[in-house]
């Protein structure tokens, strides 16, 4: 039995990479390469007009950037899944990728063979990760990758000094909310006070602009 057709999305700031990935893609028979974008904005708006299974997603995009979109595609548009192929091959964009809602991370480096067998699998209701991520996986993660895209957002702001009530009116949320984000970090990073979290803050994050 043949598997079903899958409808995929390429999502790459290169024509040069989505050709290239066109290409190859479509010599399997039951992929049906349907759209493609340079932008988080194409993006959204193929996925809110086709019938899209799978969007192959990079990471560095003009603006909005791939995970940061993959997350918007899960709030969004949960039935599409989302595989990552990107050059970084850093666990924290592994793990901030598969807490965006990615299904999969896939090297550019890897065989080609690699995107294959990981659409496949994806489709299948697996998850998968080129094997030259092993070794970064099993490598102990430092705290902050355990933050949430949300969450590292809040602590970049918390490591310039500002307010629950000026972090809550940048990121158009609730003090009350800030507070939660800022008690689920203590409680992922093994913080007990006020201190040690902004000390924490100054020490590893890139302070947030404005």
């Amino acid at each position: 039995m043949n598997p079903p057709n899958v409808h995929i999305l390429l999502v790459d700031d290169h024509p040069l990479v989505r050709d290239g990935l066109r290409s190859r893609l479509e010599t399997i028979p039951h992929f049906d390469v349907i759209a493609e974008a340079a932008d988080a904005d194409e993006a959204l708006a193929h996925a809110a007009s086709k019938s899209i299974d799978l969007a192959l997603m990079d990471i560095n995009l003009h603006g909005m950037n791939g995970i940061e979109l993959t997350g918007c595609f899960h709030a969004l548009y949960p039935g599409i899944a989302v595989l990552m192929l990107s050059m970084h091959d850093k666990a924290e964009y592994v793990m901030q990728a598969i807490q965006a809602g990615a299904r999969g991370y896939v090297l550019k480096d890897a065989p080609g063979q690699d995107i294959i067998t990981a659409i496949d699998t994806v489709m299948s209701g697996g998850i998968y990760y080129s094997a030259g991520l092993a070794k970064q996986l099993a490598r102990p993660l430092p705290p902050a990758a355990l933050l949430t895209a949300r969450e590292t957002e809040v602590l970049n702001r918390i490591a310039t000094g500002k307010s629950n009530k000026h972090i809550a009116r940048e990121l158009e949320l609730s003090p009350r909310t800030v507070e939660t984000h800022r008690l689920n970090i203590k409680r992922k990073l093994g913080i007990e006070g006020q201190a040690d979290l902004i000390r924490f803050a100054l020490e590893h994050c890139t302070r947030a602009s404005g």
